[in-house]
């Protein structure tokens, strides 16, 4: 009778994060020849097989990492850098590139983040809350922080930030905040609080300096701003939620874009998606050379909005920081009107025509002087037409005090010409 053997099951194990199976055979029965004639085999694989596999798999692996090293591929194809500079400027031309390295965009980040950091400070401004609610008959009395950034613009201490961190004064019906009563600033590697005094502040264009008592500060350097593009490298840098000496990284989305703020206040900033947070205000926007081009002023929050940042350009704040080391203030021409915009409907609806039109006219003013009537609709300034206030402002800012301009109204139906000596504002 034949004898049996009893036949080992297959075990088939499956990967967990794969459909792959491995399959493993546990019978492992074999006779004496078999075994003999395997042994020759591996014999033969040994001695001849694996040497040959081996140096074809090196030689392998060395043509490989040459055709994978540019310059090498190059000379072995007998492809000059001409041509292979050619081939990337074609398929960089069509939206594709062939090769990217991110050791340059790291270096830059790197150079930019050394050259700037130094130059910016955190600035923390302490300040009175008094409640409207009372206990006892008795008002309650708190004090508040707030943080923000700072760029050191003179090795003696000047530095430039926005008006809205150091000028916290406010209230309504619940609470009122009173004006800053510390304002302190911490330097670059220094734990060292130094207060500052307020030099000077400027509502209009959100920009204040302030000034510490040290010498031999890393002023920061300024560029261009005029010279901006769309889709450039941009750092923001800054002291974001406290967190002192923090960088982020974006481009430039747009430039000269009009931006109104929650307190209806229009600019014209910077746009860049280098994240920006509550405390980067003030801080520097800078671009791959570590250059200054704009101050960090406004975000946009709300659902589905991201890296949506401004940035004042750098180029609009250099007169009104010397301004405020000056004179404490920014001296601006005025006309001494209230205005009020009127489009297409408004005028049609008045039997106006479209412009500004003249609300209230201030006494002793330039434009009482001129001669200019409430109810006078301005069409022109300085040979340019405008429908808004914010243009007339525009033209008036490019003027100097006591410099002549001259505007166009529409007075009952006829249309007049007027010189307006501009005085300081007062």
């Amino acid at each position: 009778m034949e004898e049996k053997k009893e036949k080992k099951p297959i075990i088939e194990v499956k990967s967990s994060t794969s459909n792959f199976k491995t399959v493993k055979d546990s019978n492992s029965y074999k006779s004496f020849n078999e075994k003999k004639n395997d042994k020759t085999k591996i014999g033969f694989g040994r001695s001849v097989l694996v040497p040959f596999a081996s140096g074809v798999l090196g030689c392998a692996l060395v043509i490989g990492t040459c055709f994978g090293v540019p310059s090498i591929r190059s000379n072995l194809l007998g492809i000059d850098s001409t041509t292979s500079t050619t081939n990337n400027t074609n398929s960089q031309a069509s939206g594709y590139v062939s090769q990217t390295s991110l050791s340059n965009y790291s270096d830059t980040s790197i150079y930019a983040a050394n050259k700037i950091l130094p130059s910016i400070v955190g600035i923390k401004v302490e300040y009175n809350v008094n409640s409207a609610l009372t206990i006892f008959g008795q008002s309650q009395t708190s004090t508040g922080t707030a943080t923000g950034s700072g760029i050191i613009i003179s090795e003696d201490g000047y530095i430039l930030t926005n008006n809205h961190i150091v000028s916290t004064s406010s209230d309504n019906s619940y609470y009122e905040v009173s004006e800053a009563t510390k304002v302190t600033v911490t330097l670059f590697n220094d734990e060292t609080e130094y207060e500052a005094k307020i030099v000077g502040t400027d509502e209009q264009t959100d920009l204040a300096v302030i000034k510490i008592e040290k010498a031999g500060l890393t002023k920061a350097e300024f560029a261009d701003s005029d010279n901006v593009k769309v889709g450039e490298f941009a750092m923001a840098v800054g002291n974001p939620l406290g967190m002192e000496s923090t960088i982020t990284c974006g481009v430039v989305s747009a430039v000269n874009r009009k931006v109104t703020d929650s307190d209806g206040k229009n600019y014209t900033l910077i746009q860049t998606d280098a994240a920006i947070n509550a405390g980067n205000s003030g801080g520097a926007l800078v671009n791959s050379q570590g250059q200054v081009i704009g101050i960090n002023t406004l975000k946009l929050e709300g659902t589905g909005i991201e890296g949506m940042g401004f940035a004042i350009p750098i180029n609009s704040t250099t007169d009104i920081s010397s301004q405020l080391i000056k004179y404490s203030k920014v001296k601006r021409p005025y006309i001494g009107i209230t205005g009020m915009d009127l489009d297409e409907k408004t005028a049609k609806a008045n039997n106006l025509v479209v412009g500004v039109y003249v609300k209230a006219i201030d006494d002793f003013s330039a434009a009482e002087k001129a001669g200019l009537k409430i109810g006078d609709v301005i069409i022109e300034a300085d040979g340019q037409k405008i429908t808004t206030m914010d243009e007339l402002t525009e033209i008036k800012n490019k003027h100097q005090i006591g410099d002549e301009m001259k505007i166009k109204v529409n007075r009952n139906g006829e249309e007049k010409e007027l010189a307006l000596t501009l005085a300081e504002q007062p």
